[in-house]
């Protein structure tokens, strides 16, 4: 059955909004007083900037097709989104590529998409599973990467994954809309997302984003 325009609409918005809710939670809890020095609060506010911004953004667009566009250091993005991960109580660490060339995109949708499988790796490999975001360069593309040690999804559900409203396991958590949000984005930006996966060995998703060397057009795009 399809959801009327509203509930899809409803449904995206309180899904994505518990990424950043959660991280200026998590700021606020490393925040007592005492317990950080000047550089470290620096950094949390930072973090607490981008978590408001991207807050403003979903309430006020839910449209994941309108970028926003401008030269990206896809690094800056991921190590954001790291320590957000890591406030949360996430073992999470970075593999950055030397010498990443900008890309051009909507840097609060890539931090979206980038949230959401990092959110999933969590919940994928449990409080004794290791993450891994890392970022490469392909001679077109830059790729982002989140590798977990979860168990792992078997090749015939690759594809459906993607799907709005997919889930593969029945917890009462999760609602399906993570990867559909991921890929709306990726494809967005005339990239791609994908997933390397079979039971046992955990996964690694991959957003795959094209070098553009031409200037942003505008600051606002509809894909």
């Amino acid at each position: 059955m399809t959801m009327p325009r509203e509930s899809e609409q409803l449904a995206l918005v309180v899904h994505e909004v518990r990424s950043p809710a959660a991280a200026l939670a998590a700021i606020h809890a490393a925040t007592r007083p005492g317990t950080v020095d000047d550089a470290s609060l620096r950094r949390l506010v930072e973090l607490s900037i981008a978590a408001c911004s991207s807050i403003e953004r979903i309430l006020g667009d839910t449209a994941l097709g309108s970028l926003r566009l401008e030269h990206i250091d896809l690094v800056e993005v991921v190590g954001d989104a790291v320590a957000s991960a890591r406030l949360g109580g996430a073992r999470v660490r970075e593999d950055m590529e030397d010498h990443v060339p900008h890309v051009i995109g909507d840097r609060i949708r890539l931090r979206q998409a980038l949230d959401n499988l990092v959110d999933n790796a969590v919940a994928a490999t449990g409080a004794e599973g290791e993450i891994v975001v890392g970022v490469r360069t392909s001679p077109d593309s830059v790729i982002v990467t989140v590798v977990d040690t979860g168990a792992g999804i078997p090749a015939e559900d690759h594809a459906r994954i993607f799907e709005p409203g997919v889930r593969l396991d029945s917890s009462p958590d999760g609602s399906g809309l993570g990867l559909a949000i991921v890929r709306a984005v990726a494809e967005a930006h005339g990239g791609t997302a994908t997933v390397d996966s079979s039971p046992g060995h955990g996964a690694t998703f991959s957003i795959t984003l094209p070098i553009v060397e031409t200037q942003p057009a505008g600051t606002a795009s509809s894909a």
